[in-house]
């Protein structure tokens, strides 16, 4: 077994958190009773060990879709989720991710079979139980067969206010064919320091599509990497994020062309309240031999606060020369004329704020699958608004 303090620590380029310690967890053993966000939905909520709500048709259930918990999987399944578990994150990628795969005891399973459609929207809610002090640490295994194709909204969540850590990793395998939408909506507490950790495999003419909602309140690092590994794998990775107080989020958002005429687009947006720091790190790689490939990305960052700080930072890595490829990024303040446009018409300042901001998050936010999504997001923009004043 590789000491997991022998490996580097994952990258975040302008992102200082030494300090956070998220190399050194205790996974808790918490329990609990009772669902808090899923009533007659279809899927699966785990709050800390225990799965607290599930719901799967039994259509589904006879054409094969396995939904439960990671731990009950593992002891239903074995060989599946041995095949499938480190196919996309290999334990030894870095420090975090090797940790995490020594230490988890938690996270949901999800396995669709080849040619299933999936009717309806999948939650998948993980819930960080910081009740004692002591940390999540989980892994969510999502696989999509070939011919498939799946809705899914996921949400990481925190039940209580004790000072805590998370670890997630989450690993999504998109078979030939497949077609993807993933929705997450990310928010922990202000008490927990995170590390998430996002990856998917696609193959061949697969599509994953990401709507990733960075709505946390402590400090977070996130990484979302696809692999489009097969010929005309398609991926678009849409991030929204707001920080507000003296919060940091950092980001790694990357795309891998390795498919010949594979396409991968990053488009992320970001708001900066008070003293917070968000950093954008966009990556796109085109590999060798991927001919016709096409990487695109757009990062822009919007800051409503002087003492905020703010970094867009694109990349591309072209190692083929029949390819498309292009990236913009741009840092800035709110636009006063708006800003007066709107008061003018009989708004308050912070009416006006909020109409901007979901403005210029709309794209990100049309891209979630449901509109009591949607509303939670807006709920929570007013919230940290509100909180600013």
């Amino acid at each position: 077994m590789i000491d997991a303090q022998t490996l580097p620590l994952p990258d975040f380029p302008k992102v200082r958190y030494s300090a956070w310690q998220l190399d050194a967890l205790s996974p808790s053993q918490a329990t609990y009773e009772t669902p808090q966000f899923l009533t007659d939905e279809s899927g699966i909520e785990v709050s800390g060990l225990t799965t607290t709500y599930l719901a799967l048709s039994a259509d589904l259930q006879a054409q094969g879709v396995r939904l439960t918990s990671l731990m009950a999987a593992q002891k239903q399944w074995p060989e599946l989720v041995g095949d499938l578990m480190h196919r996309v994150i290999p334990a030894t990628t870095d420090r975090f991710t090797a940790q995490n795969a020594a230490q988890y005891n938690t996270g949901i399973f999800l396995y669709i079979p080849a040619h299933v459609v999936v009717p309806d929207v999948l939650h998948l809610v993980l819930n960080q139980l910081a009740l004692t002090g002591d940390d999540l640490v989980a892994r969510l295994l999502i696989y999509v067969g070939a011919h498939a194709k799946v809705s899914l909204l996921q949400q990481l969540n925190t039940i209580g206010d004790q000072k805590t850590k998370a670890s997630v990793v989450i690993e999504l395998i998109a078979a030939a064919d497949a077609q993807v939408n993933y929705a997450n909506l990310d928010q922990f507490g202000p008490q927990t320091t995170a590390y998430i950790n996002r990856q998917a495999q696609i193959n061949d003419r697969a599509t994953v599509d990401w709507a990733n909602v960075a709505f946390s309140d402590g400090q977070v690092l996130t990484e979302l990497r696809s692999h489009a590994n097969g010929e005309g794998a398609r991926t678009h990775v849409c991030v929204s994020a707001l920080t507000y107080q003296k919060q940091t989020q950092g980001f790694v958002t990357a795309v891998q062309n390795v498919g010949r005429h594979s396409v991968g687009h990053i488009f992320q947006r970001g708001v900066i309240l008070n003293k917070s720091t968000l950093v954008f790190n966009g990556i796109g790689r085109i590999i060798k031999g991927a001919k016709g490939a096409d990487a695109q990305q757009e990062s822009r960052v919007l800051m409503l606060s002087r003492r905020a700080r703010g970094d867009a930072n694109p990349l591309l890595l072209i190692d083929e020369n029949d390819v498309t490829a292009g990236h913009a990024a741009s840092v800035g303040r709110v636009d006063e004329q708006q800003l007066y446009y709107l008061m003018s018409r009989g708004l308050s300042q912070t009416v006006a704020r909020r109409l901007v901001i979901r403005g210029f998050l709309g794209d990100v936010l049309a891209a979630l699958p449901t509109p009591s999504a949607r509303q939670r997001v807006i709920a929570e923009i007013e919230r940290k608004l509100q909180d600013e004043q």
